[in-house]
């Protein structure tokens, strides 16, 4: 790992040339910035800027970047984020297990390559992390580790109850020393008492919406950034998992119609007369949780399934560059080579003479078109195109040939 150098002040070298009063700095930060304490006893109040996590900011000079100095060509190009809060030794033992068998060279049981350019790769070990977070209490955070099988970083946590270890997604500002709470079995007997034994959604937010803690989709409030979002209830997170990802809470499930039909009744108003396509909709609506995901798109999620408040760790993780090509090689990523750079006996662009592909259509490896659309628009929008016929001869006739 590239660490600074050491000062050598102060230090009595028996080397002539070496001065003892400079020292040069290995590598530099970009854009260094004092991020607030969490464990501090003033930011433990509610405060809405730090517990319901708003994504990251940037401001005008860019992101929290370290670079090194180019004392190797491997390092010149070096880009990666500050994360200086992260443990240096090694993960807890029980809570791995190593990575062997065709999850390294992209084979299947059968031992054909689905997935190319996957192979080599440094050992790793497999980070047990546990997703549906069922465990209720509150949870110390010992540390933040970093996994090699992910973009985000983990969590060391402690049941105060059990005293068990686990591992969990960490959001971003998460730190050694805070404290994080699962409400998946249900809410606890503290809370009801402070409630009055009646649900206050003002209260049940302020007590339970903070930055890490995991929750029924029902339970978070309208607008809250999450992730680690569940899509089955009773599972773990599936969606929003990587480095600085989010999902954000736009709308919750309305009243059932027999709920409507109640009220209208004791109101003295006739009830609406719906559909059976109406009713379904409305029961559909009323059981799940309307998100908006990073990529715009909008799902119904059922409000029985776990998220994680906060933006997922690390967000910087997609401004990291390696530098060299080794690194790609370290990371289980071999090289991909062109079709164009290929023999004709590879690739349908391999052979010929020069940077010639042919003179046939783009395709892949296996002869199918690769763009105009072919299978990469979606089927409602191609329009049926009306086929010409061609016509014989036609560019004689151009040129004045009869």
């Amino acid at each position: 790992m590239l660490q600074p150098r050491l000062a050598l002040t102060g230090l009595r070298l028996p080397f002539k040339c070496v001065s003892s009063a400079t020292s040069r700095a290995y590598s530099t930060i970009i854009n260094q910035k004092e991020m607030p304490s969490t464990n501090d006893p003033a930011s433990t109040a509610f405060d809405p800027s730090i517990s319901f996590a708003p994504p990251p900011t940037r401001d005008d000079a860019g992101v929290l970047l370290r670079k090194y100095t180019p004392r190797t060509p491997g390092i010149r190009h070096l880009r990666r984020p500050v994360n200086d809060h992260l443990w240096k030794g090694r993960p807890v033992h029980k809570l791995t297990f190593p990575k062997r068998g065709h999850s390294k060279g992209g084979r299947n049981n059968t031992g054909r390559v689905t997935i190319r350019h996957r192979g080599g790769g440094h050992k790793r070990r497999i980070r047990v992390v546990d997703f549906a977070r069922t465990a209720p209490g509150p949870h110390h955070v010992e540390r933040i580790e970093h996994d090699p099988g992910r973009s985000a970083h983990i969590a060391l946590v402690r049941s105060q109850e059990t005293q068990q270890l686990s591992y969990i997604l960490a959001a971003e500002g998460m730190r050694a020393g805070d404290v994080v709470q699962s409400y998946m079995s249900g809410i606890p007997q503290d809370l009801w008492d402070s409630m009055g034994g009646a649900v206050d959604p003002g209260v049940l937010a302020a007590r339970t919406a903070w930055r890490g803690n995991c929750l029924p989709l029902h339970m978070i409030p309208v607008g809250t950034l999450i992730f680690n979002v569940g899509l089955r209830a009773g599972k773990g997170g599936q969606l929003c998992r990587s480095a600085g990802t989010y999902a954000t809470v736009i709308a919750k499930g309305t009243n059932t119609p027999s709920q409507e039909a109640d009220a209208s009744q004791e109101e003295g108003a006739e009830a609406p007369k719906l559909t059976q396509r109406d009713k379904q909709k409305q029961e559909r609506l009323a059981q799940h949780v309307t998100l908006r995901l990073q990529s715009g798109e909008v799902r119904l999620i059922h409000k029985d399934c776990c998220a994680t408040v906060g933006v997922a760790s690390n967000p910087n993780y997609q401004y990291s560059q390696l530098g060299k090509a080794g690194r790609s090689r370290w990371l289980n990523i071999r090289p991909t080579v062109r079709g164009l750079a290929m023999n004709a006996a590879d690739h349908p662009h391999g052979g010929g003479r020069g940077k010639s592909k042919g003179n046939v259509d783009p395709k892949s490896p296996w002869g199918l078109p690769a763009k105009s659309g072919y299978k990469t628009r979606p089927k409602w929008k191609v329009n049926k195109a009306v086929v010409v016929p061609r016509v014989r001869n036609q560019g004689k006739r151009r040129r004045g040939y009869s």
